[in-house]
């Protein structure tokens, strides 16, 4: 076997590494699957905005789906499983999905501040059609990105630990491909992306600071904006997330891009433990769901309650259940409270 791929950990601290991405591996399949599984049952209500949430559900899945088992079977197997070929998968998938997954957040963060602060006929601008083909684009601009290094520009390789793969930073100093791709990559994929989630997060604190003097100044309800504010603070979680959880990583690649020794620069424990804490995002942003949306966790509740006892004549999709439960109410008034309900309703 290549030395490349042979781990450079004692066998404890690889079990140790494979037993923490199990588990990682576990919560981030769980988590983001329930969020999938919740946006499909309300389909109908979900908003513009959210459809990328769910796209960044995809991709977190989709990372643990196709990247986690083989770094668990790898760190069981003390060296790097598959050689060449595997390594070239596993850097391709990492390359497509942390990509996307940060574009998703840039583009989350800038819809998010064109729509706050505004009405509601403004704040209606982005349409599904109009975010479907944003998510489209991120796909498109991932793919490409994944695609240069097999195209001759820059490349994958291991990494200095032995049991995974991503860009191969220290390429940045042996070639004038390697360094253009690296600097290009860094830019158009790291710094412009979390400029655009800074800007934006920013943008939105001084909106929502503009309008918190508006609502003093005319003695207002306490509550206005409350979801507004609610809404912004789990997106503002959701990237701040993502962003905490790189930058060890992106800080230990930079290391060893302008290091003179390059990976050998690094200790293989210490180039090992940002990946892992890298990891963690993907399975980060369930629990921010979790707590800051209601109807995720009505929806969860009802998934639990509808895969331990499942009544299929019961089971009521959220909106349906909602308006029959109008319907009933309704029904059940007497004429002179219906009459009134028309008149007041606009119409029968």
């Amino acid at each position: 076997m290549d030395e490349q791929y042979i781990s450079k950990l004692t066998p404890a601290v690889d079990y140790g590494a494979g037993i923490f991405l199990l588990v990682v591996a576990i919560l981030s399949i769980l988590g983001n699957a329930a969020v999938l599984i919740t946006s499909a049952r309300r389909h109908r209500l979900l908003k513009a905005p959210e459809l990328l949430t769910v796209n960044l559900a995809v991709t977190d899945i989709g990372m643990a789906l196709s990247m986690y088992p083989l770094s668990i079977a790898s760190a069981f197997n003390h060296a790097w499983i598959g050689g060449d070929s595997s390594c070239l998968y596993y850097g391709l998938m990492g390359m497509i999905f942390s990509v996307a997954s940060i574009v998703t957040l840039a583009v989350m963060a800038m819809v998010r501040y064109l729509v706050t602060g505004n009405t509601r006929k403004s704040g209606n601008k982005f349409q599904k059609q109009t975010i479907s083909i944003f998510i489209a684009l991120i796909w498109l601009y991932s793919l490409l990105w994944a695609v240069f290094p097999l195209l001759g520009w820059g490349g994958y390789g291991p990494e200095p630990f032995g049991l995974a793969c991503s860009v191969d930073w220290a390429g940045y100093q042996h070639s004038l491909n390697g360094s253009t791709f690296i600097m290009a990559l860094a830019i158009l994929c790291t710094i412009i992306p979390c400029g655009v989630i800074l800007f934006s997060y920013s943008g939105i604190a001084w909106k929502l600071h503009k309008v918190y003097q508006t609502i003093q100044s005319h003695d207002m309800l306490p509550n206005s904006g409350y979801v507004e504010r609610k809404v912004t603070l789990m997106a503002i979680l959701i990237s701040s997330g993502f962003i905490v959880s790189w930058t060890p990583y992106v800080a230990i690649s930079l290391w060893t891009m302008f290091h003179s020794e390059g990976k050998d620069s690094v200790a293989p424990v210490v180039s090992m433990l940002p990946c892992l804490f890298a990891k963690c995002s993907t399975a980060y942003n369930p629990f921010v769901y979790y707590i800051f949306r209601k109807s995720f966790r009505q929806e969860l509740k009802r998934l639990r309650s509808y895969c331990w006892c499942h009544h299929p004549e019961d089971e009521l999709p959220a909106a349906e259940e909602d308006h029959n439960q109008w319907k009933i109410s309704v029904i059940l008034k007497s004429p002179g409270e219906q009459r009134h309900q028309c008149i007041t309703s606009g119409g029968c």
